[in-house]
């Protein structure tokens, strides 16, 4: 989610509102023990106690206006920021910005490109923390028990990473948190692993169409004002790509004849050609991409002005809102 420049939060992040499990493994797969992802989710907790404790909102509460006291006193200073300043019941954007998320200014113009990892460890506020740890709760561990916790691992930080990057490039006014970026790859690897194994799902249509859904609807919710559409749109595009490279599976025969065929007998390939043109056309992008947007990004380029339409994947403006300052 983003923070406008009158550094106060803006509205919740609308991550994932309807949750949909990756399609079932074949069965010749084994199913694995989940731990990452639990540990991603008690660390993002135990990350957000920490930025409250530092936030210590009683201690500056008379910089506050008359009447913006701070939410739930009785927590001392874990209690969080007047509503006013931060609706999601969380810390002062101050304390974000201290602690590690991202801006422009400060990754391109001070070199703290640190804070395009940094900033998916933190929350803008409890219900911002709630609806990204449920969200990856419900996706990640089908993943990781399917697919190992290396490959979903690498899937999380690199598209949060992607995601970061992307947010840079088009927003350099405000302060962006949040895991979206990470939940969004996790999304869009979903998407490339049933494209990428289509001939081993019998139901392969209707779980690509559902996703995808899915994935339209919280990017049209992305549209709002602050919320840090363009961070979803990178995740989404680095997990995509990386769902090709690392989660295709092996064809049936080849895992039927492993422990089956005579010694000595050649095996049949262990993946489809296809799989093996994705994975390089995959790499390639990927590598490509990445290298391309961290030069424009650290030579002070803006994305916008290479595409002029872009702004209206961030925010359409109504009459209920403006987006000058999205």
């Amino acid at each position: 989610m983003a923070v406008g420049d009158d550094r106060e939060i803006g509205s919740e992040d609308d991550d994932l509102i309807r949750l949909v499990p990756p399609p079932s493994p074949s069965p010749l797969s084994s199913q694995r023990t989940s731990w990452l992802v639990p540990l991603i989710v008690v660390t993002n907790v135990i990350l957000f106690s920490i930025a409250m404790f530092i936030n210590n909102c009683p201690k500056h509460s008379e910089s506050h206006a008359p009447n913006h006291h701070c939410v739930a006193n009785f927590l001392g200073r874990l209690s969080f920021e007047p509503l006013r300043n931060n609706p999601l019941f969380g810390p002062s954007s101050n304390t974000l910005e201290k602690l590690g998320s991202l801006e422009w200014c400060r990754v391109v113009e001070k070199r703290e490109a640190w804070r395009l990892l940094t900033s998916m460890w933190l929350h803008a506020g409890v219900i911002h923390l709630v609806t990204n740890m449920i969200s990856l709760v419900f996706i990640g561990i089908r993943l990781e028990q399917q697919f190992g916790f290396v490959r979903i691992g690498v899937i999380y930080l690199v598209s949060g990473v992607g995601g970061s990057v992307v947010s840079s490039l088009f927003i350099r006014n405000g302060v962006s948190v949040g895991a979206s970026g990470c939940l969004f790859g996790l999304l869009g690897s979903m998407v490339s692993e049933i494209l990428t194994n289509w001939t081993i799902y019998s139901n392969k249509i209707a779980a690509l169409l559902t996703l995808l859904f899915v994935i339209v609807i919280n990017l049209v919710f992305g549209i709002l004002p602050h919320v840090d559409n363009m961070a979803h749109l990178g995740g989404f595009l680095v997990g995509f790509l990386l769902g090709f490279v690392l989660l295709a599976r092996p064809q049936f025969k080849w895992l039927a004849r492993e422990h089956m065929q005579p010694q000595g007998r050649r095996l049949t390939s262990k993946y489809k050609p296809y799989q093996y043109i994705l994975w390089l056309l995959s790499l390639a992008l990927l590598i490509t991409g990445f290298v391309m947007a961290l030069v424009m990004l650290f030579r002070g380029e803006d994305g916008n002005d290479h595409c002029h339409w872009c702004r209206y994947l961030r925010c359409i403006p109504t009459s209920r809102w403006s987006c000058e300052d999205v």
